[in-house]
């Protein structure tokens, strides 16, 4: 049988728990194993900028950050599982990579 692994990524880490919990729920009604969700390492995008516009007075300094959340999941691929999980409804800003593997 094959498997699927869904990799899940977004800023809103409520947003990425909520889409595994439908996942899980999708999993334990059509009882097919899954593995998961596995929290993988949180990416952080750091941008620092001066305060003042002009360039002059002290130089001081405000640091912008966004943290990029992923989960892994392994999942069976029976069709009727995936089918649904296709239909998973998915919030904005969190994004969704489906692979087949055997």
């Amino acid at each position: 049988m094959q498997k699927a692994r869904i990799k899940l990524s977004g800023p809103d880490h409520i947003k990425l728990e909520d889409v595994c919990a439908q996942m899980k729920e999708i999993a334990s009604k059509t009882g097919v194993s899954m593995s998961g969700p596995i929290p993988l390492p949180t990416k952080r995008l750091r941008v620092p900028t001066r305060k003042s516009p002009s360039g002059d007075g002290t130089a001081t300094w405000e640091h912008w950050e966004m943290r990029i959340h992923k989960r892994l999941i392994d999942i069976d691929a029976d069709e009727r599982t995936m089918h649904q999980i296709m239909r998973v409804t998915v919030p904005d800003g969190v994004n969704i990579e489906i692979e087949l593997r055997t």
